[in-house]
């Protein structure tokens, strides 16, 4: 298709959506802060959100477990395998699931800020049917991929379950009456995780649905193909295991550094995509810039570039770094960093 019929059948959409009142667009939230997704990527999930079928929302509404702004401080990492084969496939046709996967992952950035602590919130009113609690973060236990949890009934043959829970952080018992949005636990790592994120699997009469598919969301958030997760500065290239812990930004350094590092933590990258990393100095002057080509698609990943010292030290000051995720010719993501050396 030509691109101009490309972009008048957006903007058709758009103007559709906006006069549609089974399209939730005034509910989406608003793109501001740290974080931009790309308009490509959200006007297509706007026409696919509006082309969602409601016919179950009017029995189960739900929030998000957790307080937290979605593409900001908190991330869909994997939606429900919408593959009923052996691929795996999210309800967009993306590649932000696994094979079998049968709920709705949202994460936080890394485990310092999993360790503030994250209350994790009932979705809706109902009676709590199950629980565990005592299965230790970091561990786990076979036939328990859940780890701690806490499955809810919302009454109408609805339930919802709430994985990974800390140790010992469940302030609710099996019969108790909960209430929408009630905290009910702190996010932790237990059972079958690979990074800091509550689980949301929702069923009806036994059968997994998709939140998104059947427009379940009291407040439907807007679907994001990736983006980023942190960026910072080091003095080297980091431990892998130091970005996920959260620990490898700097917010000082040295003048005499050994070498100034910009790093950016990406969830959702695909085979083609280009990082951006850029750093500036004190008076704005730009020190370095380069293109990172992303070869795979992948959960999780990380890249870095970096100066090395050739003189006896850096100038004292403020340093920018600048890491912007871009797909095709979409910009699809930015986070702006900081480093102080004296």
């Amino acid at each position: 298709m030509p691109r101009l019929a490309c972009i008048l059948v957006f903007i058709s959409a758009i103007l559709a959506m906006a006069r549609s009142r089974s399209c939730p667009v005034r509910g989406y939230p608003a793109l501001t802060g740290r974080r931009f997704a790309g308009p490509g990527n959200t006007t297509r999930m706007l026409v696919l959100f509006c082309f969602a079928t409601p016919t179950l929302a009017q029995d189960l509404q739900l929030r998000l477990p957790l307080d937290c702004t979605l593409g900001d401080d908190c991330f869909v990492q994997q939606y429900v395998d919408a593959d009923p084969g052996p691929g795996a496939r999210d309800f967009t046709g993306g590649p932000l699931t696994y094979d079998g996967h049968k709920g709705t992952d949202i994460r936080v950035a890394d485990d310092e800020t999993m360790k503030a602590g994250i209350p994790i919130l009932a979705p809706a009113a109902g009676r709590v049917i199950g629980v565990r609690d005592g299965t230790p973060d970091g561990t786990r236990v076979a036939g328990q991929d859940c780890g701690n949890g806490v499955v809810i009934d919302h009454g109408g043959g609805w339930q919802t379950q709430l994985c990974h829970l800390a140790n010992g952080s469940v302030t609710t018992a099996r019969g108790n009456t909960v209430t929408e949005g009630q905290p009910l636990a702190l996010m932790g790592r237990t059972g079958q995780t690979e990074f800091p994120h509550v689980h949301i699997a929702v069923r009806r009469d036994g059968a997994v649905v998709d939140p998104f598919v059947e427009a379940l969301w009291r407040e439907a958030p807007i679907y994001e193909a990736g983006g980023l997760l942190a960026a910072g500065f080091s003095d080297a290239i980091p431990e892998y295991d130091a970005v996920k812990a959260g620990t490898a930004d700097a917010a000082n350094l040295p003048v005499d550094a050994p070498a100034l590092v910009l790093w950016g933590s990406i969830y959702g990258s695909q085979a083609g995509d280009v990082l951006r990393l850029t750093i500036r100095g004190p008076r704005g002057k730009e020190i370095l810039s380069q293109d990172v080509a992303l070869d795979r698609t992948q959960a999780q990943a990380f890249r870095a570039v970096g100066r090395r010292l050739n003189a006896t030290r850096w100038q004292g000051g403020r340093y920018i770094g600048v890491v912007v995720l871009f797909r095709g010719e979409a910009e699809l993501d930015r986070i702006e960093t900081q480093v102080m050396l004296d």
